[in-house]
């Protein structure tokens, strides 16, 4: 491999590591209207749940859906 093509590559290898990173950092603590969204959705879900009561299958994945995207 020539030494221009290993200075591009180590370029577009830099490039995107300093693009991608700053992306996975920490997850931002959570503002006023999402948690008041938060809080309006799970009203709307009390209700229906009141109406039609979730079977187990439902319940399933209302837990594996809260482990995942807490």
């Amino acid at each position: 491999m020539s030494k221009q093509r290993k200075n591009s590559i180590s370029i577009v290898a830099a490039l995107l590591f300093g693009v991608v990173v700053p992306f996975t950092g920490c997850e931002a603590e959570k503002g006023p209207a999402e948690k008041a969204g938060a809080a309006v959705d799970k009203g709307i879900q009390d209700a229906k749940d009141a109406v039609t009561n979730p079977g187990p299958g439902e319940k399933a994945r209302r837990a594996v859906e809260k482990e995942a995207y807490p």
